[in-house]
């Protein structure tokens, strides 16, 4: 998209270095690190910001600590409310402890037992929550309707420009550090991040390329591009979601629009597989919207050649009981791991016959259950199949027809795939 410039007197009305001096002794200023394994791969200069080791480990706390903090006092003592069920709530909690006043946190009810706790404790007795609703969208309009009937302040998690300044510290920051800066990539849910760093670097570093990146289950942003808007996407997928949401900021639309270079769609699979690569070839912990700036730079493979990259490591926020989910995924994405239901002939040895003829010597049976069709009679088996190289899928689908196998391929069908895996 074709960049506006931005006069040197116009940041949009944000005061980003106002920001920086209320985050002063609130915010860590995190690390910019270079990565010689990513930089390795891609023949160029990989920075990562480490937003990750953030205090309440992700980048959040900036927006939210700075748009509560310029509340005058009378708001400040009437208390305030948000509605999230990560990030944004334990960087609104920590904020309410901080200045000591009164919070309230509305979450839905099924809100994971790991972040309502990291919620209390970094509220520290200063925040109150509430369970309300199955989605986050009725959480959220509760949230609204007790704001206003008990007279206090609502805190967003992105549309805001107080919101927003606070998030373009992130960007104040890596020029600090970096001054010579060709890319940063940047994970795009409701657009703060992006709309506040994207604006900083357009007024300091003009020739910075800002690059947004959403989950491909997720296209808010992408479809308000498309047309000229922000739209709802009502069906989206949840799985990265520090990144899914169904509608992005009026707000952040209209400064993204402008100060954001490409917007691109990264699968859900390969933000899996980065995950698990940052864990093992670097110690990192990222949670999925974390991982979303790295798992886009094959995609930029040849243009970031020689060039200076900083990837937003924007959170670490990673319920461990996720982990097995995570490593499924991957498994799909890179072709290694594969589902069928299989109708085994009804005769002594089949069973045997699949395994030691049809099965690679490599491939290992990691799910076998059979489907009951009723009380006497069983349906197909599932059967789960991990793979050693995702070449090996070739010969397995060639024996399963040799041996004349009845199979139905379950990675091609959703709604089965969904309903049974």
């Amino acid at each position: 998209m074709d960049n506006v410039q931005i006069k040197e007197s116009e940041l949009y009305g944000l005061d980003v270095k106002g920001a920086a001096e209320r985050l002063r002794h609130i915010v860590t200023h995190t690390p910019l690190t270079y990565n010689t394994n990513l930089s390795k791969k891609y023949n160029c200069k990989v920075y990562l910001k480490r937003e990750d080791l953030q205090i309440v480990r992700s980048y959040k706390l900036r927006g939210a600590y700075n748009m509560i903090s310029s509340l005058t006092a009378d708001q400040l003592a009437r208390g305030v409310v948000c509605a999230s069920a990560g990030n944004h709530a334990q960087g609104f909690a920590y904020s309410c402890k901080k200045l000591n006043i009164k919070g309230v946190v509305f979450m839905p009810i099924i809100t994971p037992n790991q972040k309502v706790s990291q919620t209390k404790m970094f509220g520290d007795g200063n925040i109150e929550i509430k369970l309300i609703g199955d989605t986050f969208d009725d959480c959220a309009a509760a949230a609204k309707e007790y704001t206003a009937a008990n007279g206090m302040t609502f805190i967003p998690p992105f549309d805001h420009l107080k919101i927003i300044e606070g998030q373009a510290t992130v960007a104040l920051e890596i020029l600090a550090d970096l001054p010579q800066v060709d890319y940063v990539f940047s994970p795009f849910g409701g657009g703060g991040l992006t709309a506040g760093m994207g604006a900083y670097f357009k007024k300091h570093s003009k020739h910075t390329k800002i690059i947004g990146l959403e989950p491909e289950g997720a296209p808010s942003m992408t479809e308000a591009l498309k047309a000229g808007h922000p739209v709802t996407v009502e069906n989206i997928e949840r799985f990265v979601d520090g990144a899914a949401v169904k509608r992005v900021g009026d707000l952040t639309f209209n400064i993204c629009k402008e100060v954001m270079d490409k917007m691109c769609l990264v699968n859900e699979g390969k933000v899996c597989t980065t995950i698990l690569k940052l864990y093992n070839e670097d110690a990192i912990v990222v949670e999925p919207a974390g991982a979303l700036s790295i798992a886009a730079l094959d995609d930029f493979a040849e243009e970031i050649q020689g060039k200076t990259i900083v990837c937003i490591i924007s959170g670490s926020n990673n319920d461990i009981d996720r982990m097995q989910e995570i490593k499924e995924r991957s498994l799909q994405y890179e072709g290694l791991k594969h589902y069928f239901l299989i109708r085994f002939a009804q005769r002594p040895g089949a069973l045997k016959e699949f395994v030691s003829h049809v099965l690679g010597p490599t491939d290992d049976i990691t799910r076998f259950e059979y489907i009951q069709k009723n009380n006497k009679e069983t349906g197909p088996a599932l059967v789960g199949i991990e793979l050693q190289s995702s070449k090996d899928y070739t010969v397995l689908i060639e024996n399963m027809k040799r041996y004349n196998i009845n199979y139905t391929a379950l990675n091609q069908n959703d709604n089965v795939f969904g309903y049974l895996v």
